[in-house]
C-alpha cells in the first residue's frame, strides 16, 4: 500500500500535503475495491487524479477501480 500511495504522490495525482488521500486510494486499490466513493473533489474525484490512477494501475497490472461520488453511483 505505501508503495502505491508513494506512486500516487509521485505522479502528481495528489498533492504531498495530502498524503493521507494517497493511502486512501493506495489502500483501495490493493483491497481490490471496485469503486472509492468520495466527496474529495479538490483532490480524489477530479479528471487529473483519475486518469494517473487508471495509469499506475495498468502499469503495476492492479484491478482497475472506479472513483466516483456517491451520486454518481446511483
Amino acid at each position: 500500500i505505501e508503495e502505491i500511495a508513494d506512486e500516487i504522490i509521485l505522479s502528481g495525482a495528489i498533492n504531498q500535503s495530502y498524503l493521507e488521500d494517497a493511502f486512501h486510494i493506495a489502500t483501495a486499490i490493493m483491497n481490490e475495491m471496485d469503486y472509492l466513493l468520495s466527496w474529495n473533489f479538490r483532490h480524489i474525484v477530479r479528471k487529473k487524479t483519475k486518469d494517473i490512477i487508471r495509469m499506475i494501475t495498468t502499469i503495476n497490472n492492479l484491478r482497475q477501480i472506479e472513483i466516483v461520488t456517491p451520486a454518481e453511483l446511483l
